[in-house]
């Protein structure tokens, strides 16, 4: 991997307007790196008067209409440029390495993910060209003529997070795009790089000035103003319930749109008839992936009891085969977590869950030979009941609670007994069983036979305090658009509206 260029790490200037401005509190935030714990660069400390020019800039972007007047195939042209600058070789390579740097996940998944923000902004492109603008109704008096216009909704601000820190904003940023709104993005302090990047391939590939702003700080000095302001149209967050609340808060004040996507304690329910070594491989994706770091990993396992055994010996000995190591080695499969914060956090509820009685199947600790960096290993907890905050709360880690059930019907009860309803996985080889599971899981997303796939394509989002609205697929567009009815008389009398038009209701 190529060396990445100090002015990469070390950003001093907040983007908006088109331009690159330093904060106009002159400060910035350190960057830690969670592999070995040291400072390796800085990022802009954006406050509340950085919003305020921010968000002037997207208003005016919007008004004059260079982005949110223009037809959804010129739209398309720049989405697409986009999407090719981030295919490109060094420049995927560059933002893989920032992000492994920065949230520490393993290099490999953060090409992917990289493959994955191209395609979202490619699949953005294809449904800006084609989604029609207007649309005939027919209602039922001939004198008058129906339609409904989808029209930019105005200027939305994008809060995301640190664990997904391109791909996130881009599940965001690209529908709001190809709707015609103009965007003030806010990521997360704890990753804040490739967004950064992301501003000045979004210059680079032709999008008008103060369409994409991205301002970066912490929530406190420049989420919450964001959040917050009156000249923003729409909310869309992702990240944790409690912030999420806040932003829900905010939002009221001034009656602004607002979309949720929060945490989750997804279950991955195993049946008897599952194959054992497949579903075992399933089971530590969904809890590991991404350093366990995902709002939707299934990190309640539910293992029908005649199998558990032999499940319980084939989960222990594949996880402790697991390569922890420094993330961006090539044969990593889990780095450290992104933050000293989030590192004690994680370690102060593995202890929880030992006090209050849950069995170490394996992990719970620093990995040998790993002296520094936020590292834990893969982790996983039995004898496990309903009442343990290891079972009810997200950790957000490498951290797997597993619990046996006997019938489908207690197996259902237990993947539904949780605030949250983001996802759920179910295996088994039974298809009448995999459909009446899919049926009752009380969520936004199940996957069947698998965990964790996620395609553009399709609807990203979840019930209860997982939140609502929903990233993704072609519905997606619809959280950035303003839906208008026209209805025009069209006939040449007189209208003489009473009592005619009284004896048509």
């Amino acid at each position: 991997m190529d060396t990445i260029p100090a002015d990469c790490l070390k950003r001093s200037e907040l983007y908006y307007g088109g331009k690159w401005s330093v904060p106009r509190s002159g400060g910035n935030l350190a960057v830690v790196n969670p592999h070995d714990e040291q400072v390796i660069g800085h990022i802009p400390a954006g406050d509340a008067s950085d919003v305020d020019l921010a968000v002037a800039a997207a208003r005016s972007s919007f008004e004059n209409g260079a982005w949110s007047k223009i037809s959804g195939e010129e739209r398309s042209k720049v989405l697409l440029a986009i999407a090719e600058k981030i295919k490109d070789k060094a420049v995927k390579e560059r933002l893989s390495i920032l992000e492994t740097l920065d949230s520490g996940k393993p290099f490999g998944e953060s090409e992917w993910d990289m493959d994955d923000v191209a395609g979202c902004f490619e699949y953005y492109a294809g449904l800006a060209a084609s989604s029609a603008a207007k649309t005939e109704v027919e209602v039922p008096d001939d004198t008058f003529k129906g339609c409904v216009k989808k029209e930019p909704l105005g200027v939305v601000a994008l809060i995301t997070p640190w664990n997904y820190p391109m791909l996130m904003a881009t599940w965001k940023v690209a529908p709001a795009l190809a709707a015609g709104c103009s965007v003030v993005l806010k990521p997360s302090e704890h990753a804040s790089f490739t967004c950064l990047e992301l501003a000045q391939i979004a210059h680079d590939a032709g999008l008008p000035p103060g369409v994409l702003n991205v301002i970066t700080g912490t929530g406190v000095d420049a989420g919450a103003p964001l959040a917050e302001h009156p000249g923003i149209d729409k909310v869309a967050f992702t990240g944790s319930l409690a912030t999420g609340r806040a932003v829900m808060t905010a939002a009221a004040k001034d009656v602004k749109a607002c979309s949720l996507e929060l945490g989750g304690k997804s279950p991955l329910i195993v049946f008897e008839d599952a194959e054992i070594p497949k579903a075992v491989e399933w089971a530590m994706f969904g809890a590991f992936w991404t350093n366990g770091q995902i709002c939707s990993a299934t990190s309640r396992l539910l293992i029908q009891e005649s199998i558990a055994p032999k499940f319980l010996a084939m989960l222990k000995e594949m996880a402790e085969k697991v390569n922890v190591c420094n993330p961006l080695q090539a044969d990593c499969r889990l780095g450290p977590i992104v933050t000293a914060a989030q590192y004690h956090k994680v370690l102060a509820m593995v202890n929880i869950a030992k006090e209050q009685g849950a069995k170490l199947l394996t992990g719970g600790g620093r990995p040998a030979g790993l002296a520094s960096g936020y590292y834990i290993q893969p982790t996983v907890f039995t004898d496990v009941t309903t009442s343990m905050s290891i079972w009810k709360e997200e950790v957000f880690g490498p951290v797997l609670a597993v619990k046996t059930f006997a019938t489908e019907e207690e197996a259902i009860a237990l993947a539904n007994d949780t605030q949250y309803g983001l996802a759920a996985a179910v295996i088994s080889a039974d298809e009448a069983r995999l459909q009446s599971c899919t049926d009752a899981l009380r969520c936004g997303i199940v996957w069947v036979n698998c965990s964790q796939p996620c395609f553009c394509q399709l609807p990203w989002g979840g019930l209860k305090r997982s939140g609502f609205g929903r990233d993704l697929g072609e519905g997606a567009i619809a959280n950035y658009q303003n839906i208008k009815q026209v209805c025009t008389y069209t006939s040449s009398d007189q209208f003489g509206w009473y009592p005619s038009f009284a004896a048509k209701l």
